[in-house]
C-alpha cells in the first residue's frame, strides 16, 4: 500500500483480520471490498463501517449469493407480481462435506470456528432474503453441533420475519448433497397469495410447476456470482452509484446473524431493534 497506487483492495482473509485491514485501507484513502463473513463479531463489523464512513472511503462486503442469476430472475418475477403478494419463503441448503474426523476439506479452518453454520453459510441466505423481501424485523434460531470433531454448530433452523410481513425458514446442514446436485447448494421456494416460485438445485426456476427460467450459466462460481459481484463493485466505484451490499446496508444482514446467535443463547425471538438500535 505504501509502494503502489491502488484503485482498491480486495480483502479475502479470514474474518478475524478484517477490521485491521479495513482500517489500514481506509487510512490510506483506498476503497475496499471485503469478503464475508463481515467480521468475527458484531462490534468489529460496526467498527469497520464507522472507520470507512469517518474516512469517507467506499467499503463493500463481498456477498455473492444475491448475485446468483436464479435469485435475480426470481426477484424480477416477484416484482412483476407473478406470485401476487409475497407471504412466505424457504431455503434448504445442503452439502456433503461436514462429516467425519476431517470435515470441510476445502476449508479445514471451519472446524475451529466457534460460530459456524449460520455465521459462514446461512448468512448467504439471510442476505438473499433481504435482497428479495427487504429489511428483517426479527429472528428466531435453533441450532446444534452434530459432528464432535468441530467447535461450532453444523445444523440450524433460522426463522426470519421481515418488515414487509413476509416470513421465511432457512434450513441448513452439511451432511448430504442435494438430489440432483447443482450450483444452488440446495433449493428455494417463494410463495405469494397467487403463485409459487421454486428454484431447484440445478438453478432452474419454476412458476407454479412451469419452467420460466433455465440455468445455462456454466462459467464461474455458482452462476458466475463472484464475477457479477466484482463487476458491480467496479461499476459502482467508477459511476459513484451505491453498492447493493455497502457496509452500512450489510449491517442489516450481519446484524440478523448476530440476532440468530442471541436467539440461540436465550431461546427467544430477537428483534433487529435490539441489534441495530444504537448503530
Amino acid at each position: 500500500m505504501e509502494r503502489e497506487r491502488l484503485d482498491f483492495v480486495d480483502i479475502a482473509t479470514r474474518p478475524e483480520s478484517h477490521l485491521a485491514l479495513v482500517r489500514l485501507a481506509v487510512s490510506r484513502g483506498i476503497p475496499a471490498i471485503c469478503q464475508k463473513p463481515m467480521a468475527a463479531e458484531w462490534a468489529d463489523a460496526v467498527a469497520m463501517t464507522e472507520a470507512a464512513e469517518a474516512a469517507r472511503i467506499p467499503l463493500m462486503i463481498h456477498e455473492n449469493w444475491r448475485w446468483q442469476p436464479w435469485y435475480r430472475a426470481a426477484r424480477s418475477r416477484i416484482e412483476a407480481g407473478d406470485i401476487g403478494q409475497p407471504l412466505a419463503y424457504s431455503f434448504v441448503t445442503r452439502r456433503n462435506d461436514g462429516g467425519g474426523g476431517r470435515p470441510y476439506p476445502n476449508q479445514p479452518y471451519f472446524s475451529g470456528m466457534p460460530r459456524l453454520l449460520i455465521h459462514e453459510t446461512l448468512v448467504h441466505h439471510i442476505d438473499t432474503a433481504r435482497f428479495l423481501f427487504g429489511d428483517i424485523d426479527s429472528v428466531f434460531a435453533l441450532a446444534r453441533r452434530v459432528n464432535p470433531a468441530i467447535a461450532g454448530e453444523d445444523r440450524a433452523l433460522v426463522v426470519v420475519a421481515h418488515r414487509a410481513a413476509v416470513e421465511g425458514v432457512i434450513d441448513g446442514h452439511r451432511f448430504l448433497d442435494p438430489i440432483p446436485d447443482g450450483p444452488v447448494m440446495g433449493e428455494a421456494a417463494f410463495e405469494g397469495d397467487r403463485g409459487r416460485i421454486h428454484i431447484l438445485s440445478t438453478g432452474d426456476l419454476y412458476l407454479d410447476g412451469r419452467t420460466v427460467w433455465s440455468n445455462n450459466v456454466s462459467a464461474g462460481y455458482r452462476g458466475d456470482s463472484v464475477g457479477a459481484t466484482q463487476r458491480h463493485f467496479v461499476e459502482c466505484l467508477t459511476s459513484g452509484r451505491p453498492f447493493e451490499s455497502a457496509a452500512r446496508s450489510y449491517l442489516g444482514t450481519f446484524g440478523a446473524v448476530e440476532a440468530a446467535y442471541r436467539s440461540l443463547a436465550g431461546l427467544r425471538v430477537v428483534t433487529m431493534t435490539e441489534i441495530l438500535g444504537d448503530v
